[in-house]
């Protein structure tokens, strides 16, 4: 049985220290490793600068997160002038830690290179990785067996003899151990006999299975009476699955990414495990009252780090707690628990129903609501809203994504809304020149209230200079228009058997102070669809700047 007794000579007072306690003979807290900034930047697409890295620092802290680990010091210009400049900041909850590796083969700890940039970091935790499979020692670093224990033991030392907090990353040790258990778990002891303060086995190639982790880990914890943690790859679709299994097993240290980021199919998705111990384990990672920024957070990190974050993404995905079939709708107004596994305030998603065919007459009626209007199902003005929102939608026109579109859409039909300006053309141009430069130019000609508005504008593209020529001719009568810009724009090809004459649906989202919000347009014209959009979102602003 593990006891506190078992961590003397490591360091005392860390959160990994303080989440090795028993409560009932069972490991309670669950220590939080974030390796986003050094695991999460080897996505396919992704690359920090160091502003990045910091402002995603302290954001990760802000959440409350253990450690967060920064980057590799040894390995590039970057990190070590992340490292230099984290010197000067000071860290409210999180234990910033530097990543490296053991010493080389044949050199001396104290001689190597990568270990004297980890102890010059001045982190106050350090995480090294050796090599627990046969294999990569033979014919990867190429030494022999013994001298990759040395490497482990020796590396730990110094970096302990520097007092520093050291967790041993066991590379490769899932496989390591299916091939020769003996000599991988003679690794682990190589680092624990070290005095290493935490010891993390490492599924690296994302092969192993929940079932296998859990009978490996159960089997390590036999022989290692200290702190353990997991490291998951999500090759298979199972690195949550698989931390879940390691914690139940007896790992109190979890490690992983926000988002699942991640070198080819990426890491264990940190938001994903925090929610699941919160809500179905019942064992605390952050602080309960922090859980509700998960969702922020994630979507902060995807924005920093311009990696879009799926719709379905469990917990804090825009769709995880959306309702769109009328069956679900009806169920979910009589009692929520009917078709969600928990309440999204939680995690600080929030529940959607969504309008569509599908839906039938109720999103209408609760959106009427939302809106201060009064409408009942039966009402000859829901059923004329009901058929040509079903009209609309068949001719491409897509409300569940684009709310503000609909409200909109309802407003107009009620008779609620009056435009606050009207087209009397525009027209839109590309040119490509000798040069090969490329220009787009758009004309504007507008009536807003009694008055003739005309704007030109050049630029990039002809949506961008059609979007500014808008908003240059509304400019005098609207200065608030100034705040809000253009954030996402998104064409979808509705019906490819039609080639370039297809029918093409445009989505636009726009931004001010405020929040966002986004609006749709239908054409076989993209530049009319995109357009409509455009109108939509310029009316949508006015209208709820007036509220």
């Amino acid at each position: 049985m593990l006891v506190i007794a078992q961590y003397k000579g490591r360091t005392q007072g860390s959160p990994l220290h303080k989440g090795y306690k028993m409560v009932k003979k069972e490991l309670k807290n669950i220590v939080i490793y974030d390796t986003t900034l050094r695991d999460g930047s080897q996505t396919e697409g992704v690359s920090y600068t160091v502003a990045d890295k910091v402002k995603l620092t302290e954001k990760l802290d802000e959440l409350g997160i253990h450690y967060i680990e920064g980057g590799w010091p040894g390995s590039n210009p970057k990190d070590k002038e992340y490292f230099e400049l984290m010197k000067t900041r000071k860290l409210k909850n999180a234990k910033l830690a530097a990543f490296g590796s053991t010493r080389r083969a044949n050199i001396k700890a104290e001689e190597d290179t990568n270990l004297k940039e980890l102890v010059a970091s001045k982190t106050p935790t350090v995480t090294i990785f050796g090599k627990s499979w046969d294999l990569h020692v033979t014919d990867v670093i190429k030494t022999t067996m013994e001298e990759n224990l040395n490497m482990i033991s020796d590396s730990v030392a110094f970096l302990k003899k520097n007092k520093l907090e050291v967790f041993y990353d066991a590379e490769h040790f899932f496989d390591g151990y299916k091939k020769n258990s003996k000599y991988a778990i003679k690794t682990l002891l190589a680092a624990y006999k070290a005095k290493a303060d935490c010891i993390i086995l490492c599924d690296t190639n994302g092969g192993t299975l929940p079932d296998e982790i859990a009978k490996i880990v159960k089997d390590v914890r036999k022989k290692i009476k200290g702190p353990l943690g997991i490291h998951t790859h999500n090759d298979q679709d199972l690195a949550v699955a698989n931390s879940l299994a390691a914690i139940n097993a007896g790992c109190i240290q979890v490690q992983g990414t926000f988002n699942g980021l991640g070198e080819r199919c990426g890491n264990a998705d940190l938001c994903t495990i925090m929610a699941i111990l919160e809500t179905k384990m019942k064992r605390q990672s952050i602080a309960n009252s922090k859980i509700k920024d998960l969702m922020n957070t994630s979507y902060y990190i995807s924005e920093v780090s311009n990696y879009t974050l799926s719709n379905n993404h469990p917990f804090i995905g825009h769709s995880a707690f959306a309702h769109k079939g009328g069956v679900h709708i009806d169920a979910m107004l009589k009692n929520p628990m009917a078709y969600e596994h928990i309440n999204p305030d939680i995690v600080g998603n929030h529940r959607r129903f969504l309008t569509s065919e599908l839906a039938g007459k109720m999103p209408i009626i609760l959106k009427a609501q939302k809106l201060n209007i009064t409408l009942d199902k039966n009402s000859p003005e829901a059923k004329e809203i009901m058929k040509e929102l079903q009209d609309k939608e068949h001719q491409g026109y897509q409300f569940e994504g684009a709310e503000a579109s609909f409200e909109l859409f309802m407003k107009r039909h009620l008779k609620q809304h009056q435009p606050n300006f009207h087209l009397d053309g525009f027209k839109v141009y590309t040119e490509k020149k000798l040069d090969g430069s490329v220009i787009a130019g758009a004309t504007v000609r507008l009536k807003v209230n009694g008055n003739d508005e005309m704007a030109t504008v050049e630029g990039h593209g002809p949506v961008e200079v059609l979007d500014r020529a808008l908003r240059s001719a509304l400019r005098k009568s609207y200065p608030n228009l100034e705040h809000m810009h253009l954030s996402d724009y998104k064409v979808r090809v509705l019906d490819t058997k039609d080639g370039t004459a297809a029918l093409v649906r445009v989505l636009i989202e726009n931004q001010d102070e405020n929040g966002s919000w986004t609006t749709v347009g239908v054409h076989q014209n993209v530049i009319e669809a995109s357009w409509e959009a455009l109108v939509d979102g310029i009316e949508y602003k006015l209208m709820k700047d007036k509220k």
